[in-house]
């Protein structure tokens, strides 16, 4: 009986110390938005983007939670509010109805004893279930250690944490890196992919198998890197595209070969086949990067009406973001549509995007050297002549960044170069359209070649609004078209 009485007095304090802790927890989350919205006044907006996803107020890294609930679609971000560098990781949180309009939501989650690392959201019915990594410091080393956790929100705003945490505590072979659980559903069963690495150092993706997401059972390594692929394997998804099964991840240590791989971490993909009975991916096609730019990493995708998308965090690691000293660092990349073609993944920005238009900026032949002025976010769809040489600078009214896009005929390159060798370059064979789609913001370019075989996201800082000049020996037809705002300012 002592015992007992013993037993109820424990759990009652277990059941204080809960409630004081929710409270806590809900008090820091009121203190922070309070936070968020007068730091807001602070924030210099030269180059705030006019459509693309960006953090209210200090960091932005990997997309998270990509997904669609209840009628919108959801984008989360790793977060730190409190500075426009990389901090203890919270969860933002944007939504749209069609992937172009977005408006902010609080913050999702907020760090505790565990910091909040990336992550991806799953509905159940009414429920939304996000399942993040739980970054954690250590006295010994490596000095961190990374397990899986779980949050839930009956109204897609406020979510609250599993009591459980973490449901999965460490990886098959003990290494600390272990994270971007990547979670769907088939039939009664959820899946998740974990990225880690083997303990020599090379990249790997680990397959687990629930029924419930609280018990998982590690089924096998799907794919791993035979020691070119890299030292780790970031932000993993799984997806079947028309037919074949796709890999999808960001391995960090890939030497540069050439024009390729000169990121300073990559972001591409493997095609193959893959069978649920014996849980094997079997590589087809080898390893693609699946954007070209600067400025792509952390890709992650949702599939709502048949369509794949795909967004990815518009910046790279260990480069200068000149928007930090402005209060603010980091975006999202506009939302692409993602299908297969001749083996690879071709991307075209979702459709709702010429929604955007608000009137024609520009429409007929460009001579050369003629000079076009724009406002501060435009699309241009440029044809020309690929048998000659395509050469076009976009540049600042007022000066800052710029970039020049060019087109050689005799090795078929395009090339996107912002000056002092800082250049990104493939070969593109295009095999329908010739035609180039442009998407300039306040802060960034995206080109879009063709059918969308080759594509380029990369970050630029013109100041004032935007130019173009065409410096090729051809005249180039261009139509133009303004841009709205369709995100918070």
């Amino acid at each position: 009986m002592a015992l007992l009485r013993n037993s109820s007095i424990f759990l009652c304090l277990i059941a204080v110390t809960y409630s004081a802790s929710v409270d806590n927890y809900e008090n820091s989350k009121v203190q922070l938005e309070e936070y968020i919205q007068n730091k807001r006044n602070d924030i210099n907006p030269r180059f705030r983007p006019l459509y693309h996803v960006a953090p209210p107020v200090g960091w932005m890294n990997d997309p998270n939670g990509f997904s669609y609930h209840n009628g919108e679609f959801h984008l989360f971000y790793q977060y730190y509010p409190y500075d426009s560098v990389w901090g203890p990781m919270h969860w933002g949180h944007s939504v749209s109805p069609d992937l172009v309009n977005w408006k902010m939501l609080p913050t999702a989650l907020l760090p505790e004893e565990e910091q909040c690392f990336s992550g991806s959201a799953i509905s159940d019915g009414d429920t939304m279930i996000l399942m993040y990594t739980g970054h954690a410091i250590t006295d010994v080393e490596p000095h961190f250690n990374q397990s899986q956790y779980l949050a839930f929100s009956d109204d897609g705003v406020n979510f609250h944490k599993y009591e459980g945490n973490p449901v999965i505590p460490i990886s098959p072979n003990g290494s600390p890196d272990f994270r971007d659980p990547k979670v769907w559903k088939r039939g009664d069963d959820y899946y998740v992919i974990i990225g880690s690495k083997t303990l020599d150092d090379r990249g790997r993706v680990l397959l687990y198998k629930s029924r419930d997401m609280i018990n998982w059972e590690f089924l096998n390594v799907l794919a791993e890197s035979k020691g070119d692929l890299g030292y780790m394997w970031e932000c993993p998804d799984f997806f079947e595209l028309d037919g074949k099964f796709v890999i999808l991840m960001s391995p960090q240590g890939m030497a540069p070969q050439g024009d390729r791989y000169k990121n300073t971490f990559q972001n591409g993909y493997i095609i193959g086949s893959f069978d649920y009975d014996t849980n094997e991916f079997v590589e087809e096609v080898p390893f693609q990067e699946i954007d070209y730019g600067h400025d792509f990493y952390a890709a992650t995708t949702t599939e709502e009406n048949g369509k794949r998308y795909v967004v990815a965090w518009y910046s790279m690691w260990e480069v200068p973001h000149p928007e930090d000293v402005d209060g603010w660092a980091g975006a999202m990349t506009i939302v692409r549509e993602m299908s297969i073609v001749n083996n690879r993944i071709l991307m075209k920005p979702v459709e709702a995007m010429v929604n955007l238009r608000d009137g024609v900026a520009a429409d007929g032949d460009v001579e050369s050297n003629e000079v076009l002025e724009f406002g501060k976010a435009v699309e241009l769809l440029i044809d020309s002549d690929l048998n000659q040489k395509v050469d076009i600078l976009f540049d600042g009214s007022e000066g800052g960044g710029k970039v020049r896009l060019s087109w050689n005929p005799e090795n078929r390159k395009v090339v996107v170069d912002r000056g002092a060798g800082d250049v990104r370059e493939v070969v593109w064979s295009p095999f329908g359209s010739h035609t180039w789609r442009v998407f300039l913001d306040s802060s960034s370019i995206e080109l879009f070649c063709g059918e969308g075989e080759v594509v380029f996201s990369s970050r630029v800082y013109p100041l004032g609004e935007w130019r173009m000049v065409n410096e090729s020996p051809q005249a180039l037809r261009v139509k133009a078209y303004n841009l709205r705002r369709s995100v918070p300012e």
